[in-house]
Order: C-alpha cells, then structure tokens, then sequence
C-alpha cells in the first residue's frame, strides 16, 4: 500500500524517481487534472501543491462535465488523469478528449493494465493493492502521495525548491506510515464519536486552503456508506449561506491541523457555537488547546507538516465514515446504489 508506493517512487530514501517517466516540469505552463469521485477530491488537493511547491497553473476539473464545455487546451499543457479502476468512462473520454490537443498525456491508476493506463504516455501506479470496498480509502490516500511526489519533482525542476527544500520534504513523506499507524490508534474514540454523529440526519464539514478537499472527502465517505446527509464548504464560505443550517441538530466536523490558517478556522468555529451548533474538531495537540472549551466533540491528531497533513486527515475522515455506518447497520463494503468502477456515463 502507501509502503509500497513510496518504495518505488523514493527508491533509495532521499530522492523521487518517477518510475523511469522522463518529464522536464519547465517545459510545462499548465496542468488540466481530470478525475470523478474521489478522485476528483484527490486532484484538488494536488492542485495546491503543484500552486504552492511548483508555481505550475492547474485547472481541475469534474470527467463528467470536461469535455462537454470543449475546453481549450494551449500549448504546453499536461493533462493528468486519475482514476482507482483506470476504467471510469467519463475519465477515459476526458483523456481521448485531449489525446490530439495536450502535450502530455499522464495518468495516476491503481490498475496497470487498464484502459486508461493503456492509452496514456505516461501512467503513474499508486500500489494500493486490490480494494474490496466500493468507497475508495487506501486508493485516496496512495493518489494523494503519489500526486504529492510530483508536485516536489516539478518544484525542483523549476527551481522553486532546493535540493535541501526538497530533501526535507521527501523525509515528512516517509513519516507517513508512522503518523498514519498514530491516527488509526484513535480508533475507540471516533467509534465512540461516530455513534453521536450516527444520530444525525444532517452533518457539516468544513476546511480552510488545502484541508477544503478533505472536507469534501469526508463529506462523501459519510454520504457513500452511512447514507447520511452531508455536505462541505470552504470555511472561511461559512457566512455566505451555509451558517443558516447551523442550529443544535446539526453536527459541525472542522479539519483543522494547527497551521497558519488555524486561527481563521477557529474564528469559523466560534460562529458555529454561537448560534448553538455542535463542533467535532479534529485537530492535533496545540490546536485542540488553543481551540479552547465549547468543543462538543474532540480527536487529537498527530502532529505533522502541512505538507502531508491532507494524507493524515484522509484517516479521520474515512473512519468517521466508516464507524458511523456500522453503528446504523448499513453495508460498508457494497453501499446501495453504487458500483466500484463506474463503466458507463
């Protein structure tokens, strides 16, 4: 799994090899990132990595809606396609979209062999393993640290990082098995919390910068399995409209690591208690203290760099979804009304 992935990608402890795929990032002005689901809330993520380490462009977009608008495709443009099956059609009709248009055809698939593998010039293994549960997890977490990878190797070859930059960051990337092991010893409190949130019927997930896309994953793991309403907002979007469904019903989870967007996420926060509504901060040592009393529900979460924090908080948020499901009785691993690939449009 993510063991795995980083065995091949950092083959000798300190530096990224992209598996052989010769790629120069400074002669790429911009990145389209393709995906559905899951994967689409994977490539958000990315988008503010390949920003802020590469100061690349990226413009992410749903499969499903991509090449209905006809977007233009200027030169010098990689086109990334992520899928878990590597067989989703509208991502496989995304990518034949820009086959004749992009410089780059890549993509980032946990199936070597699969359609959309096949008809790229370069495709990236996640090495997840094989995934029973329709609701992708460890697929999240190995895209996300694949996609990590290549945002570092295209900020060093853009000089935005230096060799040491880029040393540092690729030693927070192998902490992760051990921050990843931290969150999952969690596991009696958020069974514990799951079963208040189970009691819901509506529930609110909120995010600032580069946990915004972790909010929405956390808002779809609980909807795929537990069948419980739910939706995500930017935090800081807090007082454009959302704020009108905070009452004493409504459930509040805030992904918040202690980061320089921390005290704006918990001025958010406040605004939530003082209209009554119940916070579920997850957060780790130094932002649930600073958080301070009013809190309804807490997790502690490892300590860890910004940049591998969404990696981490992917664990809250796919057992969240996972315990509250159990304690409704709906089926994890097959949820009503879904597939594993969706195939057809």
């Amino acid at each position: 799994m993510l063991g795995a992935a980083l065995r091949h990608y950092i083959p000798d402890g300190s530096t990224i090899d992209l598996a052989g795929a010769e790629i120069d990032f400074t002669k790429i002005d911009r990145l389209t990132l393709v995906a559905c689901g899951t994967a689409y809330f994977a490539c958000l993520t990315a988008k503010y990595w390949f920003e802020q380490l590469a100061r690349i462009p990226v413009e992410i977009d749903v499969a499903s809606e991509f090449r209905y608008r006809e977007p233009p495709v200027p030169p010098r443009t990689m086109a990334l396609f992520v899928s878990q099956s590597g067989e989703t059609a509208d991502t496989l009709a995304a990518l034949r979209y820009c086959r004749d248009k992009a410089d780059h055809i890549w993509s980032v698939t946990n199936v070597a062999e699969s359609s959309i593998s096949r008809e790229s010039v370069v495709s990236l293994p996640i090495h997840a393993g094989v995934e029973i549960g329709v609701a992708s997890t460890k697929a999240f977490t190995c895209q996300l640290t694949v996609l990590l990878m290549m945002a570092l190797k295209a900020g060093r070859d853009r000089s935005v990082l230096s060799a040491e930059k880029q040393a540092e960051l690729i030693a927070q990337i192998r902490n992760l098995p051990s921050l990843i092991n931290l969150a999952l010893d969690q596991s009696d409190a958020f069974r514990r919390a799951a079963g208040k949130l189970a009691e819901a019927r509506d529930i609110l997930f909120l995010g600032r910068g580069i946990m915004y896309p972790l909010a929405h994953e956390g808002a779809l793991k609980l909807k795929e399995i537990s069948y419980i309403h739910a939706e995500a907002y930017a935090a800081g979007e807090l007082k454009h409209g959302p704020i009108a469904l905070v009452d004493d019903k409504v459930p509040v989870v805030v992904m918040a690591p202690r980061d320089g967007l921390f005290d704006k996420t918990i001025s958010n926060v406040q605004e939530v208690m003082a209209r009554k509504g119940r916070v579920f901060l997850l957060s780790d040592q130094d932002g649930l203290q600073q958080a301070g009393d009013g809190i309804w529900q807490a997790i502690k979460m490892p300590t860890c760099h910004d940049i591998i924090a969404p990696i981490v908080y992917a664990i809250p948020a796919q057992m969240l979804a996972y315990f509250t499901a159990v304690a409704k009785g709906t089926d994890v691993d097959q949820p009503r009304n879904l597939a594993k690939s969706v195939t057809v449009e």
